[in-house]
């Protein structure tokens, strides 16, 4: 049984099976209903008016009082988001010339969305476990970085599992071996006891911080993995990291920040408490954060409402966020999938329903994203006329989404973006991670290639090139093209 757009689950389990009643569920969350009506809170939209969690509620849903998406109400919803994009950023298609290089697949949380980790224990020296992942050591992450600069990319993101032996520095190492049993206390093993050594975080800054590249990283899950043990502010964590080279924090990790959902797909990560105190730290260490919301598994649409105003709030108190990432929930090679609890992700339906709400609610953030990689070239397409603004990045390689199940591809050329992006009609823009600097591309004046990398000269990023986005990896023989964003 597929969500189907149900006005109450995202994915096929979740809560409220998209009755739009009352009732239980598996997880016992409350089915979604308001004390608003769909009119007023269409009405509130299409005024500008700041919306509440019971508005949003309701445009999610195309009213909570019956079930399935309403196709005329749902495209009431676009038009009124399509319509604020262009008063609030016009037609401009924003996009940046970015590479993943993500560092280690080690981890051990378990989260129940997740098929990127591997177990930590296989990366062990003396372990005889077969496995797909890999560990980079600074200098191995450093060489990737530098071939990627002279492809002419500005971004470097690094988002990572949580290796047991990953520390902040030195002195994090030494606090956490004091612990009497530091792998069942801390999640700590000494790097010796693995076949790669990750080295810090602070040493994996500085390796991928070179050449004038923009360093995307640490994201409150990996902040919170490098404080384990210690009462470090977030604050003065993300200080450190920026001082070795980091320039701006990815708000991934966030899934669902409802703590109910939390506790049924990712019992193991940081509250939503936790995952704000991060992001305010790094907001307070003076580094841009960006926000994402991971949806179409077991939440409600009252919960997807629920994090929209979790983020709202952050930015209303920080100013430091620069985009919001709806990430559509990959659901094939899941653990949540396999074992059950979801049959599939999201309708198209509702993704451009989370895109457009996304638009109307988040009335501080500029930026709404579409992902190419999560829903292929013609429905990313799409959300372009749902709210969204960005277009993402080049990529050069992609882990997480693949590993997952995703089938849309890892990279993506200059020419790429700009004929898709002139064929709706909207002006492409190469863009830097912050969006402070932009550069209009005439579609005439091909072949097309970024022109605001540290090394960027306006060659085309060819796809054969492609391979290079990914470097050495001490643990495995055939290393998988690595990573982005949940």
């Amino acid at each position: 049984m597929s969500s189907g757009g149900s006005s109450g689950a995202g994915g096929s389990n979740g809560g409220g099976n998209g009755d739009g009643g009352g009732g239980a569920n598996e997880f016992d969350f409350a089915a979604p209903a308001t004390d608003q009506s769909f009119e007023n809170a269409l009405a509130k939209a299409r005024d500008g008016a700041r919306l509440t969690v019971d508005d949003a509620t309701e445009l999610l849903a195309t009213g909570t009082a019956s079930a399935g998406i309403d196709p005329v109400r749902k495209e009431a919803v676009l038009e009124a988001a399509d319509r604020r994009r262009r008063e609030a950023v016009g037609d401009e298609v924003t996009f940046v010339a970015n590479l993943n290089n993500n560092v280690t697949t080690a981890c051990n949380t378990g989260c129940l969305f997740c098929n990127f980790k591997d177990s930590a224990h296989a990366f062990e020296a003396d372990s005889d476990v077969e496995h797909a992942g890999f560990t980079k050591t600074p200098t191995e992450s450093r060489e990737v970085v530098e071939d990627a600069l002279d492809m002419g990319i500005y971004e470097v993101c690094s988002v990572s599992g949580l290796h047991p032996a990953f520390a902040l520095n030195a002195e994090h190492h030494e606090i956490l071996a004091a612990y009497d049993d530091p792998a069942s206390e801390v999640n700590y093993k000494v790097p010796e006891e693995y076949a790669t050594d990750p080295g810090t975080y602070v040493e994996q800054m500085r390796a991928m911080s070179v050449g004038g590249v923009h360093l995307h990283s640490m994201t409150p899950e990996e902040a919170y993995h490098a404080s384990r043990g210690t009462d470090w502010e977030y604050e003065a964590v993300y200080r450190e990291l920026a001082e070795a080279g980091l320039d701006s924090a990815p708000g991934t990790a966030a899934e669902i920040l409802v703590d109910e959902v939390r506790d049924v797909i990712c019992p193991g990560k940081i509250r939503t408490d936790d995952w704000v105190a991060a992001m305010e730290g790094a907001a307070a260490a003076g580094l841009d954060v960006t926000s994402t919301m991971m949806y179409g598994h077991v939440e409600t649409v009252a919960h997807r409402a629920q994090h929209l105003k979790v983020i709202r709030d952050l930015q209303d108190r920080t100013g430091a966020i620069t985009e919001f990432v709806p990430l559509s929930f990959i659901h094939q090679n899941t653990p949540l999938y396999r074992r059950g609890v979801v049959d599939s992700g999201p309708s198209r339906a509702e993704d451009e329903l989370v895109v457009a709400v996304a638009r109307l609610f988040l009335d501080n953030v500029d930026h709404v994203q579409a992902s190419w990689v999560k829903s292929g070239d013609a429905h990313g397409l799409k959300l372009l006329n749902c709210g969204a603004d960005d277009f993402m990045g080049t990529i050069l390689s992609e882990e997480i989404t693949s590993r997952a199940g995703g089938e849309y591809g890892e990279y993506r050329s200059f020419d790429d973006y700009v004929e898709m992006i002139t064929a709706i009609g909207r002006t492409p823009v190469e863009r830097s991670t912050d969006y402070r600097t932009r550069r209009r591309i005439d579609p005439d004046d091909g072949p097309h290639g970024p022109r605001l990398g540290p090394r960027a000269d306006g060659t085309p990023m060819l796809p054969d090139r492609s391979s290079g986005g990914e470097g050495a990896a001490g643990d495995a023989a055939e290393t998988p093209p690595a990573d982005a964003d949940d």
